[in-house]
C-alpha cells in the first residue's frame, strides 16, 4: 500500500478522483568550459583561479583550461591544477575556445583574434588604456560578453574585488617603506615603527580611501607615528573610525603638509587621480625638504601619481633616487604579493563562476543579479559603457533595456 502523499488517486467519501502529480520545478545547471590564459605582462603575477577553486568548479561539472605555466608566478605549478580537474594545455587558441575566458590584465588585441564567437569575457576594465575605438570595435566584432572585474558589486553595493586590491596594496605599501628604509636596500638603516627608548618613525599618507586605512593600520602596527591627509572631512571622520583611533589628520594644505614632510620619513601616496591630468599634492619643491634617505611609495603611479617627482617604474627597475629620496612608483603592488592576491581574486571570481553554472548561465544570472550587471561593458556584442560610447563616438544601450530584450 502506498503511504500518504504518494498516491496519485485520491479516495474521498465521493469516489475515485484525480489529483496533480507534483513535479520538481527547478533550473537546470549549465554545464561551462572556463578557460584561464597564462599572463602576458611584465608586471602581472596573479592568477584568477586557485587550484582549490579549480576543484570546485570541476565537482560541478564544468570544464576548466589552463594555459601552462599561468599560475607558476604565484607558484601555483601546472601539477596542482591538474590534481585538481584542470586541463593544462600548451595552446593559447584552445583557452581562446572557451565559453568562458577569465583573465587579470585585458586581453591583448591578438588575443581578442584568437576568441571564438559569443565567449564570455571576465577581466579588469582600464578605460585609459584604450587609446583609440579599434579595440572595442575588435571585441564588439567578435560578439562577446565582457565584464570588468573591478566593477563587479556585491550585495551590500561594494566593489569587493577593489576593495581586497586595496586592502593588500595598502599593507605592502608600508613594508615596501620598511625594506628600502633598511640598509640592505641601501636605505639610511632605520626600522619602520619603534621600540622603547627610540623616537618611531614617522609616516604621512596622502589619502582617506581603503588603500590609506590599511596602510595606517599596517604603520601603526609597526609602531610608526602617521598623519593622514585628504580633501574630504567626511573620508577623514570615515578613516579614524574604522581604525578605532584619533590619528592625526588634515586636509591638504601646502604649507601643513611640507611641515609635515620634514620630518617624515615614509610618504605613502594613496590618493587616485581620476582625471586625464592628475593632480599633484606634492610638488617637487615639498620634496626637496625631506630628509635624505626618505621614501616615498606613489601607489597612484598607474592613475598618473600624486606626487611631482614620481616616475612609472617596473618590478623589475622599482626605485629611483631624487632629491636624495628614495622613490618606489610601480603600479599593480598586488602582483608584489602575487599568491595571496591570486587568492583574494580566486575568493570572488570562483563563486561567481559556480553560481553561473548553477543559474543556467551568464544570460540567467545577469538578469538576477544586478551587481553582475554594473560590470558589463559589452553585452554580446553591443556596447553598454557609456563613457566608451562617448569618448569613441560608438552607440552605447542600457544594460538594463537589454536585459529585459533577452
Amino acid at each position: 500500500m502506498n503511504k500518504k502523499g504518494n498516491n496519485p488517486i485520491n479516495l474521498r467519501k465521493e469516489g475515485l478522483l484525480p489529483r496533480e502529480e507534483m513535479l520538481e520545478v527547478g533550473t537546470k545547471q549549465q554545464e561551462m568550459v572556463i578557460g584561464i590564459p597564462k599572463e602576458n605582462h611584465d608586471n602581472e603575477s596573479r592568477v584568477p583561479l586557485t587550484p582549490e577553486a579549480v576543484e570546485i568548479l570541476t565537482g560541478h561539472g564544468h570544464q576548466v583550461i589552463i594555459e601552462s605555466g599561468a599560475g607558476k608566478a604565484a607558484n601555483y605549478p601546472d601539477n596542482q591544477y591538474a590534481e585538481n580537474g584542470a586541463m593544462i594545455t600548451d595552446s593559447r587558441e584552445d583557452v581562446y575556445r572557451s565559453d568562458i575566458v577569465v583573465k587579470i590584465e585585458p586581453p591583448s588585441p591578438g588575443e581578442i583574434e584568437m576568441m571564438k564567437e559569443r565567449i564570455t569575457l571576465i577581466s579588469s576594465f582600464q578605460v585609459k588604456i584604450y587609446k583609440d575605438k579599434s579595440y572595442i570595435e575588435k571585441l564588439l566584432k567578435k560578439k562577446v560578453t565582457a565584464i570588468s572585474m573591478e566593477r563587479i558589486r556585491d550585495e551590500n553595493n561594494c566593489y569587493p574585488l577593489v576593495r581586497s586590491m586595496s586592502s593588500i596594496a595598502g599593507s605592502t605599501a608600508v613594508l615596501i617603506a620598511g625594506e628600502y628604509l633598511s640598509n640592505v636596500r641601501g636605505g639610511k638603516g632605520v626600522m619602520l615603527g619603534g621600540i622603547t627608548g627610540i623616537t618611531p618613525t614617522e609616516v604621512v599618507i596622502l589619502g582617506a580611501g581603503t588603500v590609506a586605512e590599511f596602510a595606517v593600520r599596517a604603520a601603526m602596527g609597526l609602531g610608526a607615528f602617521v598623519k593622514v591627509f585628504d580633501e574630504s572631512i567626511h573620508r577623514l571622520r570615515r578613516l579614524q573610525s574604522s581604525v578605532g583611533l584619533n590619528i592625526p589628520t588634515s586636509i591638504f594644505h601646502p604649507r601643513v603638509i611640507e611641515k609635515a614632510l620634514k620630518s617624515a620619513d615614509v610618504v605613502i601616496g594613496a590618493v587616485r587621480n581620476d582625471d586625464e591630468n592628475p593632480t599633484f599634492f606634492i610638488t617637487e619643491e615639498m620634496v626637496t625638504v625631506m630628509k635624505k634617505g626618505a621614501v616615498i611609495v606613489d601607489i597612484s603611479i598607474d592613475s598618473g601619481g600624486c606626487i611631482a617627482t614620481s616616475e612609472l617604474r617596473t618590478q623589475m627597475d622599482p626605485v629611483f633616487t631624487k632629491h636624495g629620496v628614495i622613490h618606489y612608483c610601480v603600479p599593480n603592488i598586488p602582483s608584489r604579493v602575487a599568491r595571496t592576491a591570486s587568492i583574494a581574486i580566486s575568493n570572488i571570481i570562483g563563486p561567481l563562476l559556480k553560481n553561473m553554472g548553477v543559474l543556467g548561465g551568464q544570460t540567467k544570472q545577469l538578469k538576477k543579479d544586478d551587481g553582475l550587471r554594473h560590470g558589463v561593458y559589452i553585452y554580446n556584442g553591443i556596447l553598454t559603457n557609456e563613457t566608451l560610447g562617448n569618448r569613441f563616438d560608438l552607440p552605447s544601450k542600457d544594460i538594463e533595456l537589454l536585459m529585459a530584450a533577452f
